[in-house]
């Protein structure tokens, strides 16, 4: 069998998830075992446009080298303006078949698979082959709870049913309604081509040689211990952004300098990600209570400004508002300028905020985001959701001032500032999450 060979230089195939911000937290993590494993030579999975535009040109192969998987779409296919499934349709589609190939394609023996865990067929190829698998889950313990628990959920409260419904039954989810859990476990469809691979994804997790996720034992204990009683090797390697700072982190846009301008814990720094965008409304709304609300912000913002927002915005607020179209985040929520972070409530998002020791203003879109803000505002109590779900003037202009102006705002960044040391002790050189992150590597090593 491949990993028995001896006195050779181990492959290990690694699976990347093409689509959001999947496969770029999966190569941070396989470049950095690269350096610890040094006898192994990691073989990156994942389509060629996604491969492009994380492998830079003189990028070193000798240790991760990309490898091209179909697509799955048609010749000539045209992408329809707007967001659109299709693709990721397509590629579901596609799968596990253009992963065989690929790796049969490369007339390499593997010793190992890690994959993003989505991919849950990874398993099915890794008993064929006899050789561990290790999927890489890139959110939070919550989430991936639900996941494992699917079957069991559906069974207690039915699909689609009462949205206000609490989850007492689940340790540490007293506080989380049915309405919070992501869709495609107990509410809306459960058909599509992502919610089948989500469900099967739950399924297959607790048969791996080791799941690990990006977060730390100490964020969540009595969560983590009920998935530790369903994955036997739960390895938690987290804040995995601390360990792998970004390399694109320069500040081009002369954020850091408008910062220092600023009072300690006053401005607000707004951001929905690479795959979330407010509605015309929501933006309109979330920038008149911007307006209304005097505080100084700093806003991360996708496509023009000067059309998308209401109109002499930019001119009102120039001299209290910096509008850039990327910002070096992780960097910005250190800054001790910086008082709040609205955001879509993305895992990253969340973690980047602990980091940070930052509150949050929460406007979740879709995912594991509504089960993040929750966590957030009624677990971890760091942050608040907006009021009603979506942005208005006034319920922006409240938030704003809970965070930035009242006792219980203080509170919140006492709150996170406890999170933010158990981040940074988790990293420390005996901490919970490099002893995880050795386990993995030992157990990379062994493959």
């Amino acid at each position: 069998m491949p990993g028995a060979r001896e006195n050779t230089q181990k492959h290990i195939a690694v699976f990347a998830f093409p689509f959001t911000t999947h496969a770029a937290p999966l190569l941070a993590l396989v470049q950095k075992l690269s350096e610890s494993a040094a006898d192994s030579k990691f073989h990156f999975f994942n389509t060629a446009q996604s491969n492009e535009s994380l492998f830079s040109k003189d990028h070193d192969c000798e240790r991760v080298k990309p490898w091209s998987v179909d697509t799955g779409l048609p010749k000539g296919y045209k992408s329809t303006k707007g967001p659109s499934n299709e693709p990721l349709e397509y590629f579901l589609k596609a799968t596990p078949g253009n992963f065989e190939t690929a790796v049969a394609e490369t007339g390499l023996p593997f010793d190992g698979i890690i994959s993003d865990a989505f991919l849950w067929f990874a398993k099915e190829m890794a008993e064929e082959m006899r050789v561990p698998w290790i999927p890489y889950f890139t959110a939070g313990p919550r989430a991936l709870l639900v996941h494992v628990v699917a079957d069991d959920l559906r069974a207690r409260l039915g699909m689609n049913g009462p949205k206000d419904q609490t989850l007492e039954f689940l340790p540490g989810f007293s506080a989380i309604r049915a309405v919070d859990i992501p869709e495609g476990i107990i509410s809306g469809s459960f058909d599509s081509p992502f919610q089948m691979m989500m469900c099967k994804m739950g399924q297959m997790l607790p048969h791996a040689s080791a799941v690990a996720i990006n977060s730390f034992e100490e964020i969540d204990p009595i969560v983590v211990k009920t998935l530790k009683s369903r994955i036997s090797n739960l390895l938690n390697i987290g804040p995995f952004v601390l360990r792998t700072p970004s390399t694109s982190d320069s500040d081009i846009h002369g954020c850091l300098d408008w910062l220092d301008q600023h009072m300690r814990s006053s401005v607000a720094y707004i951001s929905f990600g690479s795959s979330a965008t407010p509605s015309p409304n929501e933006l309109k709304a979330l920038a008149e209570g911007l307006e209304a609300s005097k505080f100084p912000f700093l806003w991360s913002f996708k496509g023009n400004a000067q059309e998308m927002l209401p109109r002499g915005f930019l001119k009102r607020t120039k001299n209290r508002g910096m509008i850039v179209p990327w910002a070096p985040q992780l960097i910005v929520l250190g800054h001790p300028s910086v008082g709040v972070f609205v955001t879509h409530c993305g895992w990253n998002s969340v973690s980047e905020s602990i980091i940070g020791g930052v509150p949050m203003i929460c406007r979740p879109f879709f995912a594991e985001q509504k089960l993040n803000q929750k966590t957030v505002e009624a677990v971890w109590g760091f942050g608040v959701g907006v009021e009603g779900g979506m942005f208005t003037k006034n319920g922006t202009i409240k938030a704003l001032q809970v965070i930035l102006s009242s006792e219980e705002g203080k509170l919140m960044k006492e709150k996170i500032g406890i999170l933010q040391e158990l981040a940074f002790n988790a990293l420390d050189t005996d901490g919970s999450s490099t002893v995880n992150f050795n386990s993995l590597v030992d157990l990379v090593s062994r493959c």
